[in-house]
């Protein structure tokens, strides 16, 4: 059973609603559909959005059809999570990594 649906499309029109006007901490997963690495993550990803979804909002960008965002936050490669808390980005994880990893990302910007 997929759990793609906690995770939002994110992309350049969305952007602001989604993530600047959140009152929770947004999780941006940057990734693209030829990535390997980001398929390899993206049930992580999934899952975290299940495990806090009322307390998150996990969204992803694809890279390749939102180039103006990819560009806007300096996304080189894929996958790049980035960690949003009241619209400025509180921290980043390049690569694929294991779920404690994202979890431990996620947690840094959740309040306690």
């Amino acid at each position: 059973m997929s759990s793609a649906h906690n995770v939002i499309e994110l992309h350049d029109n969305n952007f602001g609603d989604v993530v600047s006007a959140s009152s929770v901490p947004v999780l941006v997963d940057f990734t693209a559909a030829w990535c390997a690495p980001c398929r390899a993550i993206a049930p992580h990803v999934e899952a975290v959005a299940d495990k806090y979804a009322d307390r998150l909002v996990v969204a992803k960008c694809d890279v390749d059809a939102n180039q103006a965002l990819t560009a806007r936050f300096d996304v080189r490669a894929m996958p790049t999570l980035l960690m949003f808390k009241d619209g400025k980005v509180v921290g980043q994880i390049v690569g694929a990594v294991p779920r404690h990893k994202i979890e431990s990302l996620v947690d840094a910007a959740l309040p306690v």
